[in-house]
């Protein structure tokens, strides 16, 4: 097989470097999930038929993290005796981008091997301060060849990208060794959902341009806590398994500003109902997180409010999914009246917000502006929950009959 016969070459190529790569390519990965057990517990012995790398593509795809390895003038002139063309994108490197700077400093994103009619992608994975892996966009520069693999078939690059850091396990394959994701099928649920969003740092520094920051001793001090307690609600969501991200003001403050907003008071957080456990409650008041109240029922409006150090608290709001829309719910603990906050349809995305990787919507733009209408560049200090919101609508009122059960207040 060309296939099996051009990984061959690429893992000699990387082999005679001494790089550190490992194998993703989400195709490969599914064939060997299927074995896996089989293929950890089966020595080196030789095996009949090329099961995995002969499969009919036109490119196999391994990862290298960058710390790894630096020498690419060596790898490109070996790569070249053996045969190989090759192509190399370069994007600018996001982490040095700040409030005070935005660089313009390129780093290596992907390589691209090619050999008789199959090609090698290898995608340059870097850590990031979340203590997680990040892969950047394949974009072509106007000079490229287009048509020297098929790009739009890539797995990797469509977008940025973030994963867990993955343990790697040595296996032999179709008489190749290969590195692996310990554990493929966790990396592979992976893939669907790793889109990655940047903060963006230009549009902030436009704002604080504008609106000079708040770096009062209060300012700081309170977003000194909010860091800690989203870190804190991170920690504790993500040990049960729960989905979550951020939500009203906070997703405000790293859309708008990169930052927490200082007179916002609180942390907020969503989190769908089809993934509300009862652990909940619980497993924060285990992390020292008393609850402030609890306003409705897991069927409607839920909402949870968390007192985290000091004055500031943890809000979290339950979304509902309906048709053509999502939706969250507010009580009035004295009338007991129902409010409802409508938002157009969005999916999950991560991006990294003080030092923590975390998901926020996609379609922020269409989120915020649903929350806070078309001057959501504008701040606003004095904010009604009840009226303020551009997409609050009145939900009726709970029957008084069920006042003990859906107004807790602690």
């Amino acid at each position: 097989s060309v296939k099996q016969y051009v990984v061959k070459k690429f893992l000699g190529l990387i082999s005679s470097q001494n790089i550190p790569v490992y194998l993703i390519d989400p195709l490969v990965l599914g064939l060997i999930d299927k074995d896996i057990e089989q293929i950890r517990s089966t020595s080196d012995g030789p095996r009949p038929e090329c099961k995995y790398f002969c499969a009919p593509r036109d490119f196999t795809t391994f990862a290298l993290l960058d710390k790894t390895w630096k020498h690419e003038v060596d790898l490109f002139r070996t790569a070249e005796k053996m045969g190989f063309q090759w192509l190399k994108i370069l994007h600018k490197d996001p982490r040095l981008d700040g409030m005070d700077d935005l660089s313009g400093t390129e780093i290596p994103l992907h390589y691209i091997f090619k050999l008789a009619s199959h090609a090698i992608h290898l995608v340059v994975f870097y850590e990031r301060s979340g203590h997680y892996l990040w892969h950047g966009p394949l974009r072509l520069k106007q000079h490229m060849d287009r048509k020297f693999v098929p790009f739009r078939k890539l797995h990797f690059g469509r977008y940025s990208g973030a994963y867990e850091k993955p343990e790697l396990l040595p296996v032999s394959i179709d008489d190749l060794k290969v590195q692996i994701p310990q554990n493929p099928s966790s990396f592979l649920e992976e893939i669907p959902h790793s889109r990655f969003l940047e903060c963006r740092y230009r549009e902030a520094r436009a704002f604080f341009q504008l609106y000079p920051d708040d770096v009062s001793l209060d300012a700081v001090e309170f977003r000194k806590k909010a860091k800690s307690l989203l870190h804190l609600a991170a920690l504790t969501l993500n040990n049960l398994g729960v989905k979550f991200w951020l939500s009203s003001g906070t997703c405000l403050g790293w859309y708008r500003q990169c930052s927490i907003i200082p007179y916002s008071k609180d942390v907020d957080l969503g989190i769908f109902i089809r993934d509300y456990k009862a652990d909940i409650i619980p497993a924060f008041q285990n992390a020292g997180l008393p609850l402030k109240h609890k306003f409705g029922k897991v069927e409607d409006s839920l909402e949870l409010s968390f007192q985290g150090e000091g004055e500031i608290k943890l809000d979290i709001f339950f979304f509902y999914e309906e048709d053509d829309h999502i939706w969250n719910g507010g009580t009035q603990a004295k009338s007991g009246k129902k409010f409802k906050y409508l938002f157009p349809k969005f999916t999950l995305c991560w991006t990294e917000f003080v030092e923590l990787k975390v998901h926020v919507p996609c379609e922020t733009l269409q989120y915020v502006e649903a929350n806070y209408g078309p001057d959501w560049k504008v701040p606003v200090k004095t904010w009604d929950w009840k009226s303020s919101p551009s997409n609050v609508q009145d939900n009726g009122v709970w029957p008084v009959e069920e006042w003990d059960e859906v107004i807790q207040i602690y």
